[in-house]
Formats: structure tokens, sequence, C-alpha cells
């Protein structure tokens, strides 16, 4: 069975709605973020990426991390492509040709979307976002996401799925990526094309499931 590391408020809940999309058992491992912790390393501090244990399965010490047969994968997003290609279905590319676009634009997301987005959800998670210094850092990653954010408004012209007619592991690894910007609404405003995939995207039940099971987890620890 496949067991995945980490808990949903984090970069594993990708995983988790790639798992419901699949329709996949699976076990999940709940691994906190070290940076939640006093102090990590205390004898009864629950397990989290600075465990011992963890950083044994992954010395990154980051979640998520999967562990299927005698696999063991990180990183987020190349797991949710393993997991779509082996599992085949309409997740996956059809063609190499749609391979190498799905690929492609996991790796957009990753490098060029993600190290913006990520300091928005940052700064809200700190309770920053008011504060003069988180209104300079959002405002940046906004600046940082325009080009971006054209770019996918234009391949979106006419389309309703990043890649071929269907939903895809590209759809739900951006929409993943772009979901730490939502809070910047004026953003997907300007978007229209964005504002209505993602919306397609976050309307499915794998989704509203992966959310619904990200609810239940206490913010404090």
């Amino acid at each position: 069975m496949l067991t995945i590391y980490g808990v949903y408020r984090s970069r594993a809940s990708r995983v988790y709605w790639m798992a419901e999309e699949l329709g996949l058992e699976f076990r999940s491992v709940p691994v906190l973020q070290a940076r939640r912790l006093a102090d990590p390393l205390a004898e009864e501090a629950p397990l989290n990426t600075h465990s011992p244990d963890f950083e044994a399965l992954n010395p990154m010490a980051q979640i998520p991390s999967i562990r299927d047969g005698d696999l063991v994968l990180h990183e987020s997003l190349a797991i949710n492509l393993y997991l779509a290609r082996k599992h085949g279905g309409p997740l996956t590319g059809q063609t190499v040709e749609e391979d190498g676009l799905l690929t492609m634009w996991t790796i957009w997301a990753a490098s060029q979307v993600e190290p913006h987005s990520v300091k928005i959800v940052l700064t809200y998670d700190n309770e920053l976002e008011n504060s003069e210094d988180g209104k300079q850092t959002i405002a940046a990653a906004c600046y940082g996401l325009r080009r971006p954010f054209a770019a996918l408004e234009s391949h979106l012209g006419g389309r309703q799925w990043i890649v071929g007619d269907r939903f895809t592991v590209a759809d739900l690894n951006i929409a993943e990526v772009l979901r730490y910007a939502q809070t910047e609404r004026d953003l997907f405003d300007a978007h229209p094309n964005i504002k209505a995939w993602i919306e397609r995207c976050q309307a499915r039940p794998a989704y509203k499931a992966m959310q619904a099971a990200r609810a239940k987890e206490p913010i404090e620890v």
C-alpha cells in the first residue's frame, strides 16, 4: 500500500489530492514541519521533519515523502508525476509528447511560480500580511508573478485545461502551486482565464475531499 508521509497543511496536500483523484488506498503517516514545534528534538515531540526516524527516510528533512513498495520518493510534484504515470488513466500523458508537456509545465510551476507564491502564503501563515514588511513582500511576490501569470493566461485562452482536453497532473500540480497566491484576489481577477481554470480544478470532488481532511487538522500544535 502507498504510504504518504506528511500532513495536509503542507505540500503533502498535493499528493493527498492526487491519491484521491486516482482512487488509491493509502496510509497516512503524519509528519509535522519542525518549524511548528518549540523543540522538535524533545523526547515527547511528535514525529516531525527533524525526527531521526524521518531524516533516515528523507535526509533533506522535508515533507512529503512516499513509500510505494520498495520505492522511496521525495518532492511533491515529482511524486505526483510518478503516481499519474504508474496508475495511468486520463491524468497522465497519452503520448510521449504529452509526457513532455506535463513535465515541462510541472517544472515551470516549481521554478517560475512557487518561489513567489510561497512567499505570499508564508507571510499570511506568520500573520505578517498587514505589517509594512509583509505588504512589501506580498507586493514583490505579485510583481514576480506578472510574467508567469501572463504566460499562463495566454496559454489558457480557448482552453479548459493545461495539456490536452482533460484535467491532468499538470493542472493539479500548477493549481496547488497557485493556491498559495489566491489570497491576492486582484491578481486573479486581472487574469480571468486563470481564475476560471483554478475554479474548475478546485470544484473537483477529489480536491474537496483533500480540503475536508485538511480542515480537520489542527492549526496549532
